[in-house]
């Protein structure tokens, strides 16, 4: 199977955000020997992970398994495209996945890809005036397709999937419980 991933967040070493993405990446790397990796990295002036990327096994991410394709695009330009008017498919980017694993802050369409899609929090619902406004619309406009078009959601915590399903009426089958040490 093919297996995309954006990694794009950990650029942003500090959040728990990269740390979280950095981990599953990690594990994934070290105990599947069976699937194919594609990294899709996206930033404008952030270093392409494979550079500052500090994996436990260095030599891992020279799996023959495992690929990153890194695009010099602007965050603000991956919103527009893919959470505001929701065009181009990831696919055309990195070629054809089976499932396609986005993370926290966009959403593309994918043509024939299962999608995957890890939710941190509903800051954005649960208490707006703490974040800058434009995280804000941003988060809530590739939250639409998320519960538009994900087929399943990973939540960081119980809290999260109890939140997902009450403020996002997202149905409890597509939720999984998936914290970050357990990953």
């Amino acid at each position: 199977m093919k297996i995309g991933i954006d990694i794009s967040q950990v650029a942003y070493e500090k959040t728990g955000v990269a740390k979280y993405v950095k981990n599953l990446v990690e594990n994934l790397i070290k105990i599947d020997k069976r699937n194919e990796y594609i990294f899709f990295f996206a930033s404008l002036r952030r270093k392409t992970p494979i550079f500052n990327f500090q994996f436990s096994n260095k030599s891992q991410i020279s799996n023959s398994k495992v690929q990153i394709r890194s695009f010099k695009i602007l965050p603000t330009l991956l919103d527009l495209l893919w959470n505001r008017l929701h065009i181009l498919p990831i696919e055309w980017l990195i070629g054809d996945v089976d499932m396609f694993v986005t993370s926290d802050w966009t959403e593309p369409p994918a043509k024939k890809a299962k999608k995957i899609t890890i939710l941190y929090d509903l800051i954005v619902y649960k208490h707006p005036q703490e974040t800058a406004k434009k995280i804000v619309e941003v988060q809530k406009r590739k939250l639409k397709w998320v519960k538009k078009e994900s087929d399943m959601i990973i939540c960081i915590s119980e809290a999260t999937k109890k939140d997902a399903m009450e403020i996002l009426g997202i149905e409890e089958k597509r939720l999984k419980v998936a914290h970050p040490g357990g990953i």
